[in-house]
């Protein structure tokens, strides 16, 4: 165990890791800028969805320097506890959660809502990480525990409904799993076994998500209903063309062609407003910011931070890779924000913590105390 938990100012100063800090205050800038271009009144005023983003920005770097300096290790030391939280706070949620889009997936607070699930991919990586390290899931108990106690939270999950969340959840298990060791023919049974089960699970299927999946097929199946957010996103995106129409020009939005530009089709608007070259420099610090947190995992010798961070770059690669496919119609829509760059406060939140907790792990790496 390392001598000390937490980071002095000038360990943070002096070993942060710059390139993934400048991907991540780039890629908040262009969410903002296109929030705003996907608001339907520009006026700047505090209920305007950039405003109260750039608020949940603000409230996001305090929370961000704050896990810095409290650092990874004490994070890790209460996943137990945190864990048992957050499964009470998702069995709370199916009793009085706020119902939007089909899900009760909400707590309405009044002023603003939180979406706990979000919050729950940060702990999931964290007590995973934990457990693997104390149980490494070398052997079939070991890869038990550990499918038993991500299976948990993936099922509050899914009784929301929140497809798209599970399947974050479960994108985070296999990769830990995986960064622990865990054998291939075990992997390779689980894989088999969902994949067996994935007739019996449509019947389980709410009405809207069946559509979504048929629609993502063929989105002229219902062009007036769930495949017209797929038709108008691969207009809003064709239509960007190479350099895009620039900024504030865009139709798709503004017409309100485009559902939900703000949240679930912001890369649509980014796209067609800003076109291929734009949409390449947001790839480039995408593919930045999960290269350089790949780095840590690779050569961090804490195999507490290395399970963290492997957890934490499936949840924000897989989410880069749905939002993203999701807006070209090569993926079915799902509702999961891009990481950074969609409107919400408890998404940038939570990314903010899972991001300060990989820096977390750069400093004490190469502060020398791994």
């Amino acid at each position: 165990m390392p001598e000390k938990s937490g980071s002095s100012w000038r360990e943070i100063r002096s070993n942060i890791d710059l390139l993934m800090l400048f991907a991540t205050i780039a890629l908040f800038l262009f969410g903002i800028a296109a929030i705003y271009s996907a608001s339907p009144n520009k006026a700047v005023t505090l209920s305007s969805f950039a405003v109260r983003q750039l608020v949940w920005g603000g409230t996001s770097a305090v929370v961000y320097v704050t896990v810095l300096k409290i650092g990874y290790q004490r994070f890790l030391d209460l996943a137990g506890l945190l864990f048992v939280v957050m499964v009470l706070v998702l069995v709370l949620l199916l009793a009085v959660g706020y119902t939007s889009k089909g899900s009760q997936s909400w707590f309405n607070l009044g002023f603003f809502r939180i979406q706990p699930s979000e919050m729950g991919k940060v702990i999931l990586a964290l007590a995973l990480s934990q457990i693997c390290f104390k149980l490494p899931p070398t052997d079939m108990k070991g890869i038990a525990v550990a499918v038993g106690l991500g299976g948990v939270m993936i099922v509050l999950i899914l009784l929301q409904p929140d497809l798209g969340s599970s399947l974050v959840y479960s994108v985070m298990l296999f990769a830990v799993l995986i960064a622990a060791g865990a054998p291939v023919k075990f992997l390779s049974g689980i894989v088999i076994f969902i994949l067996a089960m994935l007739p019996a699970a449509w019947i389980f299927l709410k009405p809207y998500q069946k559509m979504r999946l048929m629609v993502f097929l063929d989105p002229t199946i219902d062009p007036q209903g769930a495949g017209y957010n797929v038709i108008q996103s691969r207009i809003a995106v064709g239509s960007g063309g190479l350099f895009g129409k620039g900024f504030l020009h865009g139709t798709q939005g503004k017409l309100h062609f485009l559902p939900e530009p703000h949240t679930d089709f912001i890369f649509s608007v980014f796209s067609e407003e800003f076109g291929f070259i734009g949409c390449l420099v947001v790839l480039i610090l995408f593919t930045m910011l999960l290269l350089r947190m790949l780095n840590v995992a690779y050569y961090t010798r804490d195999t507490r931070g290395k399970l963290l961070t492997a957890g934490i770059v499936a949840w924000i690669w897989f989410q880069i890779t749905e939002s993203i496919g999701m807006s070209m119609g090569l993926l079915p829509v799902t509702g999961l924000p891009l990481p950074l760059f969609s409107y919400g406060g408890s998404s940038l939140l939570a990314v903010a913590i899972a991001l300060a907790l990989v820096q977390s792990v750069v400093i004490v790496s190469r502060e020398g105390r791994f």
